[in-house]
């Protein structure tokens, strides 16, 4: 029986034995990837202090920069590492792991480069779109966003645009999270908030891989946070940035794929959405000053608050609630406002009694 199938919020016996016992059957995957990816990132991220400062992977100070001394900058790749071994010994063995794997280890080991010696925006952005085209195209459609469920409408084939939709999907997403990047703690712990409802979403439709993914990409984010967390001993680089982009943009693909769930999309979108926004206005704010669009300046949303007099703590839990409301309130309007047979078909659910 599947979890949402015994969601009834207008029942006074909503927590009852039988929802509590189907909660605790479907996340129990979830647990051993989890603590596996925690304990992981926490100590190779430890690791990675030492070892980032004799190899000179090292965040210098620059004038937009909010930290005030060189910070090693290798947290990515034990980001990475902790998520990649997760996967690897508990996730389900199926091809879109493999592809998983290796386009996020590649986004994680190439950007590495970027943090140590600096890479132009343009070969960034030509390293994402390549990967991004890898992911959609050599893996199988399980990695394609090649058919939406509407409420109503059935399914909604792409046909030609599923490809260049998923590529700029991935390649927005390792975007979004690069620009989050700019306070100790907020890339790490709003990714690890967006895995979290897309667990508690596969889960409830019986995604067992999907699964696995979510709780492994939380668990690292959890865990790299006992060092990011301001102030940072450590931080992520654009190899963590590209890598936790690029991670929840094909967990989500994957749901999708999986059960033609348009709620898979809307969970990082709308978590997402300040820091997508900010994006959005910082390109139109630079080409009005006929700069680049990758040209760095100080007046992004998380440079205004701190102007504003919050700390980067309070940015970040302030980041962190936002999230957890809109992800939260979607949650509780898919399944209240919905009717029933819509509900069914957007959330991949079916309708008892």
């Amino acid at each position: 029986m599947l979890l949402f199938s015994l969601y009834n919020p207008g029942n006074e016996q909503f927590f009852s034995r039988e929802f509590v016992d189907a909660v605790v059957s479907h996340l129990a995957p979830a647990v051993p990837p989890a603590l596996l990816a925690i304990a992981l990132a926490a100590v190779l991220t430890g690791l990675a202090i030492p070892i980032a400062r004799r190899l000179g992977v090292m965040a210098v100070p620059r004038d937009r920069d909010l930290h005030k001394r060189p910070t090693p900058a290798l947290g990515g790749l034990a980001l990475y590492a902790a998520f990649g071994v997760s996967v690897l010994l508990l996730a389900p063995d199926e091809v879109e792991k493999m592809g998983i794997l290796a386009v996020t280890g590649a986004a994680a080991v190439i950007m590495v480069l970027d943090d140590r010696v600096g890479l132009p925006a343009w070969l960034k952005l030509g390293v994402q779109t390549a990967l991004a085209v890898v992911a959609a195209a050599a893996f199988g459609s399980d990695l394609q966003i090649s058919y939406l469920g509407v409420p109503g409408d059935g399914i909604v084939e792409l046909g030609l645009l599923a490809l260049p939709l998923t590529v700029a999907w991935q390649v927005g997403m390792a975007n979004t999270a690069n620009l989050m990047d700019g306070v100790d703690g907020l890339a790490a712990g709003v990714v690890g908030i967006v895995a979290a409802v897309l667990l508690v979403a596969a889960a409830s439709k019986g995604q067992t891989d999907v699964v696995a993914f979510s709780a492994a990409l939380g668990g690292a984010c959890a865990g790299f946070l006992l060092w990011n967390w301001h102030p940072a001993r450590i931080f992520m680089g654009d190899s963590g940035s590209n890598f936790l982009g690029f991670a929840i943009a094909l967990i989500a693909v994957l749901g999708v794929a999986k059960i033609a769930a348009v709620f898979a999309l809307l969970v990082p979108l709308l978590a997402l959405a300040v820091p997508i926004a900010d994006t959005g206005w910082a390109i139109v704010r630079r080409r009005r000053r006929r700069i680049s669009i990758a040209h760095p300046d100080t007046r992004h949303i998380h440079h205004q608050l701190l102007d504003f007099g919050l700390t980067q703590r309070q940015i970040c839990l302030l980041f962190y609630c936002c999230s957890s409301t809109v992800l939260g309130d979607l949650f509780i309007r898919s399944t209240r406002r919905i009717p029933a047979p819509g509900l069914a078909r957007l959330l991949g659910t079916r309708v008892v009694g």
